[in-house]
C-alpha cells in the first residue's frame, strides 16, 4: 500500500464505506478529495457487521456469506472509482476489525480520513452515535465528516468558497489547513473569528487565571488575525475575507456553511489524554451544517 507521502496537499485519502446511502455519498466525495490531491484512495471496509441487514444494500443476497457481501461492497466500490476517476490509484482495504480503531490505525498517515453520516452501524453509522463521535474525537489527522441526507450541497456547482472558525493563534493548523484547501479547489477563503464575548469555537482555550478576561479574549483574538494574515502573505493567490461574530460561533459558522463547499474547525485536545470530547461548538456544526465539515486535530500540552 502506498502510505509514503503525507503531504497536506497531496498525501493518501482515506474513505470508511459500510455499503449504506450516506457512505456512497462520502465514497464520492473521498474521490474529488483524491482527484484534487492526485493521490492514492484507499477505500476501508469491514465486517462482520454490527446490526446491519445485508439485503438493505440492494446489491447482495441473503445467500452471500458476511464475507462475500464485504467482497461485493467493495467492488462495487472499487467500480465506482474507476467509472468516475479511472486515473486514480485505488486500495481496497477489507478488515474483521473495529471501525474506529481500524480508521484510526489506518489513517494516521493519511492527508484525510472521509466518514458518511446516517450509514448502517459500522464505519459510519448516525453522528449522534458512538462511532462517528469517537472517530471525530480521536483522530490525529484531519476527518472530513459529509452528510448523506443533504447530498445535493456536495454537487459540481460548488459555491468556491471555503469557511473556516478561527479563534486563537493555537488553531493554526486549521487555518493553514483552510488555505491549502482553497488553492485545492481555487477558491475564496471566508475566516469567521469569534469575538471577545462569544463561546469559544474549540470550547478548550481556558484564560490564565490572573488575566482580566476581556483583556485575555482580545490578545487571543489578535493572535488570530495575526496567524490569519501571516497565512495569507505565503497563500496570496487566495481571496481571503474575514469577519468576527460576537455572538455564539455556532449559529454562525452554521449559517455561513449555506454558502460554503466546506467547513473547516479546529479540535482541541490535551496531550495527555486520547480523544476529549467534542465541544459544543463543533457538535452543533456537525450536527446542522449545510455542507461537509472537516475536523483538524490539534494538540496542547497540559
Amino acid at each position: 500500500m502506498m502510505r509514503s507521502d503525507t503531504s497536506p496537499l497531496n498525501g493518501r485519502v482515506v474513505v470508511g464505506l459500510d455499503g449504506s446511502d450516506s457512505a456512497w455519498v462520502a465514497l464520492d466525495r473521498a474521490i474529488g478529495e483524491a482527484q484534487r490531491r492526485q493521490s492514492t484512495l484507499e477505500i476501508v471496509h469491514a465486517w462482520p457487521w454490527a446490526q446491519t441487514d445485508p439485503v438493505a444494500f440492494g446489491v447482495v443476497t441473503e445467500a452471500q456469506t458476511p464475507v462475500e457481501i464485504a467482497r461485493t461492497v467493495l467492488r462495487l466500490a472499487v467500480a465506482r472509482v474507476a467509472e468516475q476517476a479511472p486515473e486514480l490509484r485505488v486500495v481496497p482495504t477489507l478488515t474483521a476489525q473495529d471501525a474506529v480503531p481500524e480508521l484510526l490505525r489506518i489513517g494516521k498517515d493519511a492527508a484525510l480520513t472521509v466518514i458518511g453520516t446516517r450509514g448502517l452501524g459500522g464505519f459510519t453509522g448516525l453522528l449522534l452515535g458512538s462511532v462517528g463521535l469517537r472517530l471525530a474525537a480521536h483522530t490525529s489527522r484531519p476527518l472530513l465528516v459529509v452528510r448523506g441526507d443533504i447530498p445535493a450541497a456536495y454537487g459540481p456547482a460548488g459555491h468556491g468558497k471555503v469557511l473556516v472558525g478561527v479563534e486563537t493563534d493555537a488553531d493554526e493548523a486549521a487555518a493553514r489547513y483552510a488555505f491549502e484547501e482553497a488553492v485545492r479547489r481555487g477558491a475564496r477563503l471566508r475566516v469567521l473569528y469569534a469575538g471577545a464575548r462569544s463561546q469559544q469555537f474549540g470550547g478548550d482555550h481556558p484564560l490564565p487565571s490572573r488575566e482580566d478576561p476581556a483583556a485575555g479574549a482580545e490578545r487571543e483574538q489578535t493572535g488570530a488575525h495575526q496567524v490569519v494574515a501571516a497565512l495569507g502573505e505565503e497563500f496570496e493567490q487566495v481571496r481571503v475575507r474575514e469577519h468576527t461574530t460576537h455572538g455564539a460561533p455556532a449559529p454562525a459558522l452554521v449559517e455561513a456553511s449555506r454558502a460554503a463547499d466546506v467547513v473547516v474547525l479546529p479540535v482541541h485536545r490535551r496531550a495527555a489524554r486520547l480523544g476529549t470530547q467534542l465541544g459544543p461548538v463543533t457538535h452543533a456544526v456537525l450536527h446542522h451544517s449545510h455542507c461537509p465539515v472537516v475536523l483538524v486535530p490539534i494538540d496542547r500540552p497540559d
